[in-house]
C-alpha cells in the first residue's frame, strides 16, 4: 500500500512537469542533478500537499521518509510541504521533521520546508529544544535548517538574546551556513535593532558572514537611511 501510493504520487508529479520551468528551476538550485528536477511549479506542489494532508498522509510519509531510493527534487519538496500541513500531535510531527531533515541537500528545499512549519508559532516551547542539536551540527544543511527556523519563528523579545548568542557561536565553513547566519542577523536587526546592535559591535562572526549581514541590513526597506549609513561604516576591510 505504501509503495503503491508513493508511485501514484510520483506519476502525478510527472504529469505536472513543465519542461520550460525545469530549465529555470535548475539554474537556481545548486548541488542538484538536472535529471532529478521535473519542473513542477510551487503552487502545484502546495495544492498536492494540501490534498494529501486531508487523507492518508501518514501512509505517504512513512513510505517516503524510510526509503533510500533516488527521488525527484519535487518529491522531496512535496514531503517537506506535507509535514507543514498535517494535523497531529506536536511530538508526532517533530518525529517526521527529524526524519526529513537528513534529506535536505540544497537551500531551496531547506528554506521552503522551514517556512511551512507554521505549527512552530503555537509550539515554541517544544520546537526550541528540538532545534538545539541542529544548531550545533557539523552538517551544512542541518545547521542551515536550524538557523532558518530561528529567523522564521524565534526573532522576538522572548528569544532574541538566545538567538543572538547561538548565531554568534556558529563556526562553519559552508557557504549556505554563512549566508543563513547573515540573513538571520539582518532579520534580528530589522525586528529588534537595539539588542542586535550590541552583537554587531561585539561578536565573533567571521568577516564574510559579518559583512554579508551588514549588506542585507542596508538592503532592507525597513531600515532608514541614517541607520544604513551607520551600518555601512561598520564594514570590515579585507
Amino acid at each position: 500500500m505504501e509503495k503503491k501510493m508513493k508511485e501514484q504520487i510520483k506519476n502525478q508529479l510527472l504529469q505536472l512537469a513543465d519542461h520550460k520551468y525545469q530549465k529555470f528551476a535548475t539554474s537556481l538550485i545548486p548541488n542538484v542533478d538536472n535529471d532529478t528536477v521535473l519542473g513542477v511549479r510551487l503552487p502545484e506542489l502546495r495544492k498536492l500537499a494540501k490534498s494529501l494532508a486531508k487523507d492518508n498522509w501518514r501512509t505517504y510519509l512513512k513510505a517516503s521518509l524510510k526509503g533510500s531510493e533516488s527521488e525527484y527534487f519535487e518529491e522531496i519538496m512535496l514531503q517537506g510541504m506535507l509535514i507543514g500541513y498535517v494535523k497531529a500531535d506536536i511530538e508526532e510531527i517533530l518525529e517526521y521533521v527529524g526524519n526529513f531533515v537528513p534529506k535536505i541537500n540544497n537551500w531551496s528545499i531547506c528554506d521552503s520546508f522551514c517556512i511551512g512549519l507554521k505549527f512552530t508559532n503555537k509550539n515554541k516551547d517544544k520546537v526550541w529544544p528540538f532545534l538545539q542539536s541542529y544548531l550545533s551540527s557539523t552538517q551544512e544543511y542541518e545547521l542551515r535548517f536550524g538557523v532558518v527556523m530561528l529567523l522564521n519563528f524565534f526573532v522576538d523579545e522572548e528569544y532574541i538574546d538566545e538567538v543572538l548568542r547561538l548565531l554568534n557561536r556558529i563556526e562553519h565553513k559552508g557557504y549556505y551556513v554563512k549566508m543563513a547566519v547573515a540573513w538571520a542577523v539582518s532579520i534580528c536587526f530589522i525586528k529588534l535593532p537595539g539588542q542586535t546592535m550590541v552583537l554587531l559591535r561585539n561578536n565573533t562572526l567571521d568577516d564574510f558572514t559579518f559583512n554579508k549581514a551588514l549588506q542585507k541590513i542596508t538592503e532592507s526597506y525597513r531600515v532608514d537611511q541614517e541607520t544604513k549609513m551607520l551600518i555601512r561604516g561598520m564594514k570590515r576591510k579585507a
